[in-house]
């Protein structure tokens, strides 16, 4: 794929140090802009290679290995799908988006970490007690967390990979669904999972003596019709990993959807749902761009992929051996030869002449003092 002209990264180098004063961010978001700024410039270090064949020398610099970087997501992406498809289940597979009204957004602003802690926590909550109800068993999901909208922005959502299979209070295993068109009624976990979430929120709120300030705001909400969405099931394990590829490892922008950077400000392309899912441009300042992108920087350590009951690593293996499926002979890869299968672009060959190799032959170190970081005048949440 062809390098796109525009990136975030240069975004942060225009207009970076303009945001952090006046926006006046905490020091992990500066860090991480920090970040995604030096990705593969001599800041970082990297190398020298010279190819086996024609001769042909070229520098490559290292990558910030961010999750939040759009420049480093694809081989990781990659290797995550791989290790699910060696973990699927030979059993259909169900989607079920959880998303929340937006009027709750004032609330997760005042504690990101603690919000989508809670929010993870009541989705599987919710999965939890229609698989006990439906069908007596334990079911599992994979719970991947987005935090935004085509137009970056502030849009909380969790998607959830639930299997058609469970276990049994007696230990066995037990496929589900009804009639195998549906798994749970959406009509019904809708105002179950209000119902738990905003239980939740009201008990955390009152922990910190702000629920009076945020007391009409749940009752509006609590009126309104909330939003729990299922596809239908999925085939087999080909598509799930075809699916999966799509949620697990994005960024809130990718640098191919930004189409100009100047003293305007930035332009992207973003989805229109609301008008047959047309893409049209939007244009936002150089400051409001990076707020809106900042806002969906998760919390230090965060962990934004989740696995509960059957899929957990302690229920898996269990779970494999009940369907009686033989264990596949894995053939020993190197990451690199992993990356090659299964994306079909090999960094070692020659750019040039498409036969050789590119061998190194030395090694460029890191820049101690860079002049491009950016400094916060203060450490505040903006």
């Amino acid at each position: 794929m062809e390098r796109p002209q525009f990136e975030v990264a240069r975004i942060v180098d225009r207009f970076g140090q303009q945001y952090v004063d006046e926006c006046h961010p905490n020091s992990f978001i500066v860090r991480t802009l920090d970040a995604l700024q030096k990705c593969r410039t001599s800041a970082l270090g990297g190398h020298k290679d010279i190819c086996d064949s024609c001769g042909e020398q070229r520098i490559s610099y290292n990558s910030c290995g961010n999750r939040h970087c759009p420049k480093c997501q694809g081989a990781k992406q990659a290797l995550w799908v791989d290790d699910r498809m060696s973990d699927a289940l030979d059993v259909r597979y169900f989607h079920i988006v959880f998303t929340i009204p937006e009027e709750l957004n004032q609330i997760c602003l005042l504690d990101s970490n603690l919000f989508y802690k809670s929010l993870f926590e009541c989705v599987w909550s919710v999965l939890q007690q229609f698989g006990y109800t439906s069908y007596g068993v334990e079911s599992g999901a994979i719970c991947v967390l987005h935090t935004w909208g085509q137009n970056l922005s502030l849009h909380p959502h969790i998607h959830c990979i639930v299997p058609a299979a469970g276990l049994t209070l007696a230990g066995n295993l037990k496929r589900i669904t009804k009639k195998g068109k549906y798994l749970y009624p959406v009509l019904m976990l809708s105002p179950t999972f209000r119902s738990i979430l905003l239980k939740k929120l009201k008990l955390q709120l009152n922990q910190s003596n702000q629920l009076p300030k945020y007391q009409s705001l749940l009752d509006d909400v609590w009126k309104k019709p909330w939003v729990v969405y299922s596809k239908p099931p999925f085939g087999n394990a080909q598509q799930i990993v075809k699916y999966l590829g799509q949620y697990s490892h994005r960024v809130a922008v990718s640098n191919h959807r930004i189409s100009n950077i100047s003293d305007l400000g930035v332009t992207f392309f973003y989805k229109d749902y609301r008008d047959e899912s047309r893409v049209k441009p939007a244009t936002l300042s150089g400051v409001e761009f990076l707020r809106r992108f900042c806002m969906h920087i998760l919390p230090k350590r965060f962990v934004k992929i989740r696995y509960y009951g059957i899929l957990s690593s302690k229920q898996k293996d269990r779970v494999k051996s009940l369907l009686a499926k033989k264990p596949e002979i894995k053939v020993k890869e190197t990451r690199q030869e992993r990356i090659v299968r299964l994306t079909g672009f090999d960094s070692r060959l020659c750019p040039v002449c498409k036969k050789g190799f590119m061998h190194t032959i030395e090694l460029l170190p890191k820049i101690r003092a860079p002049t491009n970081v950016l400094y916060p005048t203060k450490i505040l949440s903006c």
